[in-house]
């Protein structure tokens, strides 16, 4: 088996088109055919099939470009080790949703990082669609899905389908945030139909696999709020919500600190019975690294800190 031919076909994958994959990567179309040609038969796979909509990947052939982008990763990152020379490097990376308690997991955990050997850590805030390709495709090695309880079956599938380590962070239901000047905040008890003439700051970007996203985003935006603002950068939500009070958001608990430092209340809507899971995972031949577990460890002390 030729690694440069495994490079073809991710190229392929990404493009879609033999053709577009060939201007890409400054070969004949006809050499790359016979390279993916060759790829196949040696491991006795159809890696893609045509069809009027253009190159279809195989499930045989998801499964080899799932490995192909760990082991050309793998290669790129012991290439650079060794003509670095920087064996100790500390590597960790995750891939989260906009959650408080996450982030100051994250926070704390960054004293774990020693100061004398040179570091590379990402931490990207972003939606599970996004934080599940981030894991598959090897850019990050570690992930947090959440998603609705009511689609525990549909996640637990996908994790099988695809290989991946699965542990649950916690559960919990979300809670209110707005200004501590917001006429939601002198309210007894809110209920959804309090809410309908405020406007909701959001960063509503669901996913569910398998499942249509109109679907998913009907539940998730229900038709009762008309004025959203669609904000994907947390600080920029607390802004506004300091500044507008006239707005508000659903999110996981957050700490008193952040509340307070932003002039905010933390609100339950009694009506809300609706159940989120925060999810862990990783690819199934990964190997936690003492960074990873140091993570993890900061990570539930957060949930026994901020989730009630």
């Amino acid at each position: 088996m030729n690694i440069k031919h495994l490079k073809y076909a991710l190229e392929v994958q990404k493009t879609g088109s033999i053709n577009k994959a060939a201007e890409n990567l400054y070969i004949d179309q006809p050499n790359l055919s016979r390279a993916i040609k060759e790829l196949e038969t040696d491991l006795n796979i159809t890696i893609f099939e045509r069809s009027s909509k253009g190159i279809i990947v195989t499930a045989d052939g998801e499964r080899l470009l799932q490995y192909s982008r760990i082991i050309l990763k793998e290669l790129d990152e012991m290439e650079e080790m060794f003509k670095e020379k920087k064996t100790n490097k500390q590597n960790f990376s995750i891939s989260v949703p906009r959650a408080a308690y996450i982030s100051y997991a994250f926070a704390n955990f960054t004293n774990n990082i020693s100061k004398d050997n040179p570091a590379e850590i990402f931490y990207n805030e972003t939606n599970s669609s996004h934080t599940l390709d981030n894991v598959l495709s090897s850019d990050y090695n570690l992930g947090i899905l959440r998603f609705a309880e009511k689609y525990n079956t549909h996640f637990k599938e996908t994790f099988i389908e695809k290989n991946l380590e699965s542990r649950l962070v916690t559960e919990f239901s979300y809670v209110l945030i707005m200004s501590k000047d917001s006429p939601l905040a002198k309210l007894d008890r809110i209920s959804f139909d309090d809410l309908a003439n405020y406007i909701e700051i959001t960063h509503a970007d669901p996913f569910v696999p398998s499942l249509p996203l109109s679907k998913i985003k009907k539940e998730e935006l229900p038709d009762n709020i008309d004025k959203r603002i669609f904000v994907f950068e947390r600080g920029s939500q607390l802004d506004i919500l300091s500044t507008n009070k006239n707005t508000y958001m659903w999110v996981s608990p957050i700490s008193e600190v952040t509340l307070s430092q932003y002039g905010l209340i933390e609100r339950k809507c009694f009506e809300n019975t609706k159940i989120y899971k925060d999810v862990l995972v990783y690819r199934k031949n990964y190997n936690l690294t003492d960074l990873d577990r140091m993570f993890i460890e900061e990570l539930y002390k957060s949930v026994n800190e901020y989730i009630k």
